[in-house]
């Protein structure tokens, strides 16, 4: 099985309309994607953000549940929130696997792309040797097209069954995908 790290971007993403903006941190998605990755066996979870304010507040988080009184109460939590890295971009991200040469990106959408990678295809890849894999979410509207453009794959979207709204929480989708990449199969 190969590596496996998680990084949510939060700039460059699309805004509702399409253009590029940063998008803010949020509580949840610190946790949340944190307990999907610690669950799922990923070996990082990246928080991605230029604004040196918003990667502090992660540290922040990160500290009250690893040394306050969240951690003592809740500590599942601090074990999943020791794989948080906030970092200031995605080649910050790259840098902390080997370099962008040493990995493959795979990004994720939900939009359809004819060219994405099929679920059960991108599990048989994971399961293979080969360099780790850096699997990219995109906060606010998605990830902005040169991010897609950049990577190695793009994962095929959760299809869920009303074609005509299609629009999960990146913690949702965060977990939705990495049980189907790494989850037990009865």
């Amino acid at each position: 099985m190969r590596r496996l790290a998680v990084a949510l971007v939060h700039h460059p993403v699309l805004d509702g309309k399409g253009a590029v903006v940063t998008s803010a941190i949020t509580n949840l998605d610190v946790h949340d994607l944190a307990r999907s990755a610690r669950t799922f066996g990923a070996s990082d979870y990246f928080l991605v953000h230029p604004i040196t304010a918003q990667r502090d507040l992660v540290q922040a988080i990160v500290t009250h549940w690893a040394e306050g009184s969240s951690g003592r109460r809740i500590p599942a939590r601090k074990e999943a929130l020791a794989l948080v890295r906030a970092l200031p971009s995605l080649d910050a991200a790259f840098e902390a696997l080997g370099g962008r040469a040493a990995i493959e990106v795979w990004t994720t959408s939900a939009a359809a792309d004819p060219q994405a990678l099929a679920m059960d295809d991108a599990r048989a890849r994971l399961a293979r040797d080969g360099p780790p894999i850096l699997l990219v979410f995109g906060t606010a509207w998605g990830l902005a097209p040169e991010v897609h453009a950049a990577a190695d794959a793009r994962l095929a979207p959760i299809a869920g069954t009303r074609a005509e709204y299609n629009h999960l929480s990146v913690r949702s989708a965060c977990a939705i995908y990495l049980d189907r990449l790494l989850g037990a199969r009865a």
